[in-house]
């Protein structure tokens, strides 16, 4: 029996050839940015707890840990780019670990390129065949996967080292939907830390010449005999899927980039008095079930559609300092006032679009394609300029620029 999931990753891993250079460098800057901002929070600075010898984004650390640092940096404020199909991803998560990697292998800025290309292509496309949130998993089971790719890149690692990393990095490392169910913790940035640590360290381990299990996803109890099993494999067809990943404007979960950017466009008379956000069923359940209305930390503000809209309302602004007012009166006033609904054909444009339409009072305003979606892109002087006003230095964003020139510890070095 073979597994033909398994064969389609490791050919596509043997016959890869770099391309979108220049969207894979505004991932990297924006990583780097959302990365460096992160550093000044309470949780991210208590990792420095974690010792060792290799450079981190905090500090010295294992070669894994280093990956878990990283990825954890850039996710922790929720800010780095988004990939929404059946499933949706943070695929540049699994940068943190290409960082922790590339240090320790001496890789070229041209070899992390190369390495993240080839994650973004197979975890996007995982994403294409099924939903995993439905059925109750966590989409870093697929971040994971990439991550493990792209690691076998900066390795060097055989085809069959390469099998054995993939299934090194999925038999073990089944990952749970609960992260992200009702009230929300740090575990939300902690997941796909988790997930890319594994994949290093299982690439690591393949490298030594550990084994996997020889049928991962199509055995017996494999990943899609009892995860997913509708899994449409001929949707698996990783084309540069750097460029249908999205960057964000504002430090909030994918599905409320629209009903922010809407919220600063509304215009209304007088009091406010009722608020009616109608959206597609995606945003509906992630962002506006029960916990969302009552959110009592950064974690489940930044995945309340409540929130988002009525300080975007009355602030006219929504950064990352938003998150100090949570409890404002005034703001926790006017989301009593939130009313959300799924509209049918909303649902159904998506995600091609993420349409919304936010009344308030009797005006309302529309947004098909929030700014940053692969239809609506920002350009390299924009995340350039998201970068400055999250503090990246500036030699970190030349450094990006002249990647091909550069070595990863150049980059890690001008951070650290």
């Amino acid at each position: 029996m073979k597994d033909q999931l398994l064969n389609m990753i490791v050919g596509h891993y043997s016959s890869y050839s770099l391309a979108g250079e220049d969207e894979l460098k505004m991932r990297l800057l924006d990583a780097l940015a959302v990365a460096y901002a992160a550093r000044r929070e309470r949780i991210p600075f208590s990792l420095t707890l974690i010792q060792g010898d290799v450079p981190s984004l905090m500090g010295m650390t294992s070669v894994d840990s280093a990956a878990f640092v990283n990825t954890f940096l850039i996710r922790y404020l929720d800010f780095n780019d988004t990939f929404l199909g059946l499933e949706p991803l943070h695929p540049s998560d699994m940068i943190g670990g290409l960082l922790a990697l590339g240090y320790v292998q001496d890789s070229s800025g041209e070899d992390l390129l190369h390495a993240m290309g080839l994650g973004y292509d197979v975890g996007v496309s995982l994403c294409k065949t099924t939903s995993l949130r439905k059925k109750g998993f966590d989409h870093v089971n697929f971040l994971g996967i990439g991550a493990a790719v792209a690691s076998g890149y900066l390795l060097s690692l055989s085809e069959e080292q390469l099998r054995n990393a993939v299934s090194l990095t999925v038999v073990p490392h089944v990952a749970l939907r609960e992260t992200r169910s009702g009230k929300l913790t740090s575990w939300k940035a902690g997941a796909a830390a988790e997930a890319v640590r594994n994949a290093v360290f299982s690439s690591l381990l393949a490298k030594s010449g550990m084994e996997g299990p020889p049928l991962p996803f199509q055995g017996k109890y494999g990943f899609t005999s009892l995860v997913a099993r509708d899994m449409d494999l001929s949707r698996f067809k990783p084309n540069v899927e750097v460029r249908n990943t999205a960057i964000k404007e504002f430090p909030v979960e994918y599905h409320a980039q629209a009903a922010v950017e809407a919220s600063l466009k509304a215009e209304w008379s007088g009091k406010i008095e009722s608020v009616l956000v109608e959206t597609y069923e995606a945003a509906v359940s992630i962002l506006a079930d029960e916990d969302k209305w009552n959110p009592e930390n950064r974690e489940t503000a930044d995945h309340s559609l409540p929130f988002t809209v009525s300080y975007s309302l009355l602030r006219r602004d929504f950064w990352l300092d938003s998150y100090s007012h949570i409890h404002d009166r005034d703001v926790r006033d006017l989301m009593k006032l939130v009313q959300v609904r799924e509209v049918k054909e909303f649902s159904q444009e998506y995600p091609e679009k993420l349409p919304v339409r936010l009344t308030v009072n009797s005006s309302s305003v529309e947004v098909d394609v929030p700014k940053g979606y692969p239809t609506n892109p920002m350009t390299m002087e924009e995340v350039e300029a998201k970068a400055r006003r999250l503090g990246l230095p500036e030699k970190v964003i030349s450094l990006v620029r002249e990647l091909e020139e550069v070595k990863v510890k150049d980059l890690v070095r001008e951070i650290t």
